[in-house]
């Protein structure tokens, strides 16, 4: 079974930048795909960042040109870098990761909280 944990939410004033990291128990690059979701109070948990093993990213609208999704295969951890935050991107951040090519399935962390103040 795949392992994700998380780190590197916390406040930030808007403007500011954080990096979260979701270090993952498997061969990063054996994931058909790799994600970041976010989940708003009383919202439902939608995908910001997305990236397949082949290196694609895909970016949700609100975030293009602010956000940027990558990997570290050696350290089997993949990243998401906010730059620019605004108040509407807080939520709790989660990693997903797709492992249904060798039978993992697919995985959620636990989530880290991101508050962007005004």
């Amino acid at each position: 079974q795949v392992q994700l944990v998380e780190s590197g939410g916390g406040l930030v004033q808007a403007g500011g930048s954080l990096r979260l990291s979701c270090v993952v128990s498997v061969d990063i690059l054996k994931l058909n795909a790799m994600e970041w979701y976010r989940q708003a109070p009383g919202s439902q948990r939608d995908m910001v960042a997305s990236m397949t093993r082949y290196g694609t990213t895909v970016y949700a609208d609100a975030v293009k040109g602010r956000f940027t999704i990558s990997r570290d295969a050696d350290k089997n951890t993949v990243y998401l870098q906010m730059n620019s935050l605004k108040p509407e991107d807080t939520g709790v951040y989660y990693c997903k990761t797709d492992g249904r090519g060798y039978g993992w399935g697919q995985t959620w962390g636990q989530g880290t909280q991101v508050t962007v103040s005004s």
